[in-house]
């Protein structure tokens, strides 16, 4: 046996093994690929005059910024001397304290209006285009009473109604649609809204 001949035999076993390597790489990275999400899917167009006011919590996935958000969970929104949105979050905690939370909403998608980035750092800092985080309007009723909000993480989900309480098959329907665009809904959370006290 030559010396070319000896060098050779492990040469094309070395070949095959990088050409099978490459192959299965190739198709576990062509799987990953295919396994990802489509991206998200905001709404076509928001008409900010109709979206402003006060809404309701009645379904969320967990997030941190609101572990002790336990009861009568809003948001309201309302235009500032900028154009900018006023966020301002308010819920109760187990001892029943007040929790609140002021924000400010730049719009990343004018004339449609459907993706905005928040920012709750000090008023004087919301300028600086960091720490903002997404807040894209991705269902929303014609009649502006009902919307799904999310971002293309799929972290976050908020189903937020003009009044307190929702319609179960109405929940249901915002969720299916969440799930239709790559959310998993299996550990959404359903906030309680107590009654007002009635005057005496």
């Amino acid at each position: 046996m030559s010396f070319l001949n000896h060098v050779q035999k492990p040469t094309k076993r070395l070949l095959k093994v990088a050409l099978w390597g490459t192959l299965v790489a190739g198709l576990l990275s062509g799987s990953t690929v295919y396994a990802q999400p489509k991206p998200l899917v905001a709404a076509e167009k928001v008409e900010l005059d109709k979206y402003l006011g006060v809404w309701y919590e009645v379904a969320r996935k967990p997030m941190y910024f609101e572990r002790k958000c336990i009861y009568d969970i809003t948001a309201t929104y309302t235009l500032n001397e900028n154009g900018n949105i006023v966020v301002d979050n308010k819920c109760y905690d187990a001892e029943g304290n007040l929790q609140q939370s002021v924000g400010e909403a730049f719009i990343a998608n004018a004339p449609f209006n459907s993706k905005l980035r928040v920012s709750f750092l000090p008023e004087g800092l919301r300028w600086i285009p960091v720490g903002r985080g997404d807040y894209w309007i991705l269902k929303l009723d014609d009649d502006y009473q009902t919307v799904l909000v999310g971002e293309p993480r799929r972290k976050y989900l908020w189903i937020l109604s003009r009044t307190p309480q929702l319609a179960k098959e109405q929940i249901h329907d915002y969720l299916n649609y969440a799930k239709s665009q790559g959310y998993n809904v299996s550990d959404v959370i359903y906030p309680e809204h107590r009654p007002e006290p009635q005057q005496k």
